[in-house]
């Protein structure tokens, strides 16, 4: 059991210390920093993430599993269309690059593949930033395979992998998201796309550091390549996703997370996330630390499961969905609502309380005019 916490060691000590001893952290990806984005309300998730903390194995140990995550023949699938796309020295995603964002582009008859291997994740970060630099320079075709970013999320650094950058020749940058999902007749899933575009937007804005620190800053397209399986095939075939939208979001969400150091000022001495520690004490620990569970955590995070049984057992709203508790204002507990409803309980003044108290009025009537019907059914189906 690691050592108690105390208050003025350095944050990322105290995170090791959070994860627990020996663990190594879990690095945050694109797709978790969208979800996190998604949700800023939650300190649970903040602090986990922050910290590093395998959620996967912790929803185990805390006794709810996920099943949040792709299947092992998706993985290889996605895989295995990846390497189609960027075989031949990426021929053809260069094209496709062309194609559908720069036609008035000379055409990539040989683009440049520069080698991004470096030790440790800050090398890799920086042996990125070097080859951005370079390439734009250079003023040719590049692609940049599985290139290293860095983004500061809540005062914690979030190290981040799109599956491609294209660098064009005027020196302009692209983000390429490769996935396995079909595009039939020209276009995929909607709901799918704008994961992809929620996810493709963090890249932008990690990309839009690196551009930053260069003089001058090469352009950051806020268009992005969507590349997909077409049809039934396995052959490529692109769409350029314009994520200005989805880049304003997360911004706006990221600012308004929480820092990692305030969330961890607040917990109780000797805290700590292992999943190594006693059912019990481990409960404890996360629940030490608010949550604020919606259903959408259902699709993006391990521990919804977890989550989603204590809001129920709280009689949260919140497990209703963000529309609902909206529409509810300061009515917090699904006892509060009834109440409000009964007349019991809340101002008669507040919308959502009137509201509430005009539906069982009406539902009281419907039921009062319908009974005698209702009798004489059963009456006739059953005599």
């Amino acid at each position: 059991m690691p050592p108690p916490r105390t208050r003025g060691t350095a944050l990322r000590q105290r995170l090791a210390e959070l994860r627990g001893a020996g663990t190594a952290a879990r690095a945050l990806d694109a797709r978790a920093l969208a979800a996190l984005a998604a949700n800023p309300g939650c300190r649970r998730r903040a602090i986990l993430d922050g910290a590093g903390v395998d959620k996967a194995a912790l929803a185990d140990a805390l006794g709810a599993p996920s099943v949040f995550g792709q299947s092992q023949f998706a993985l290889t699938r996605g895989n295995a269309f990846e390497a189609k796309v960027k075989a031949d020295g990426g021929a053809e995603l260069l094209r496709l690059v062309h194609e559908r964002l720069d036609p008035g582009a000379e055409p990539p008859h040989a683009g440049t593949v520069p080698d991004l291997s470096a030790q440790g994740p800050e090398g890799r970060v920086a042996r990125t930033a070097l080859a951005l630099r370079e390439a734009t320079e250079a003023g040719v075709w590049t692609l940049l395979d599985h290139p290293l970013l860095a983004l500061e999320v809540a005062g914690s650094p979030a190290f981040l992998e799109p599956d491609a950058v294209v660098v064009h020749p005027d020196g302009g940058w692209t983000v390429v998201e490769i996935k396995s999902f079909p595009m039939l007749d020209g276009s995929a899933d909607p709901a799918k796309v704008g994961a992809a575009a929620r996810q493709s937007a963090v890249y932008v804005l990690a990309l839009e550091e690196v551009a930053a620190r260069l003089d001058p800053a090469p352009r950051v397209r806020h268009r992005v390549l969507l590349v997909c399986p077409k049809d039934f095939s396995n052959l490529p075939t692109a769409s350029a996703v314009d994520v200005r939208k989805q880049r304003a979001v997360t911004v706006r969400q990221l600012t308004r997370l929480t820092r990692i150091q305030d969330i961890a000022d607040t917990l109780p001495e000797g805290v700590c996330f292992s999943p190594e520690l006693p059912a019990g004490e481990l409960t404890a620990a996360v629940e030490a630390v608010p949550a604020t569970y919606a259903p959408e955590c259902l699709a993006a995070c391990e521990l919804a499961f977890h989550c989603r049984s204590r809001s129920r057992a709280q009689g949260a709203v919140t497990a209703l969905g963000r529309s609902v508790r909206a529409e509810l204002g300061g009515l917090g507990t699904v006892d509060d609502v009834l109440a409000a409803a009964h007349g019991e309980a809340g101002d008669p003044d507040d919308p959502a309380v009137a509201a509430l108290r005009r539906a069982a009025a009406l539902r009281a009537e419907a039921l009062e005019t319908a009974g005698p019907a209702v009798v004489a059914a059963r009456e006739a189906v059953c005599p």
